[in-house]
């Protein structure tokens, strides 16, 4: 195979709507716009959530607090799902992602206190709440931030 023998397959190209070429090729005169109106018009239309002088929605609904769009939100664990590691064994966010207690995690785990721990681990994690971090030192093992 050549590069000149390439082709796209078949059905997955198709011919631009060449408008404005006599009243013959279906897309005459208003070359599919309609008779006059903002929408008829070169430059004519509304901006991206324009809602013909209605109030907006992003400014309808109430807005509180700081949402910051920079954050890099942690994967969340429960303490509950820690004892299928053996006792003694360190738990990391790479050993969490092998056994599937996550599928995913980009930017780091915060592991949360909901249940209880019955095994020594040392867990090393991004971020504890209060009562994981206490959980985890009642059941003799570690919590170490990353």
């Amino acid at each position: 195979m050549n590069l000149h023998e390439l082709s796209p397959p078949k059905g997955s190209t198709h011919s631009s709507k060449r408008k404005g070429r006599g009243h013959g090729s279906g897309l005459g005169k208003t070359s599919g716009r309609g008779h006059k109106g903002q929408k008829s018009r070169s430059g004519g239309g509304t901006r991206i959530g324009f809602e013909g002088g209605q109030m907006p929605l992003a400014r309808r609904v109430p807005k509180r607090g700081f949402n910051n769009i920079f954050a890099k939100p942690l994967s969340s664990i429960n303490l509950a799902a820690l004892n299928r590691f053996k006792s003694g064994s360190t738990v990391t966010e790479k050993e969490l992602l092998e056994t599937g207690v996550l599928t995913k995690c980009r930017y780091g785990v915060k592991v949360l206190g909901n249940g209880e721990l019955k095994k020594k681990l040392t867990v090393k994690a991004n971020a504890f709440s209060e009562l994981a971090k206490k959980k985890i030192e009642e059941a003799g093992g570690k919590a170490e931030v990353v």
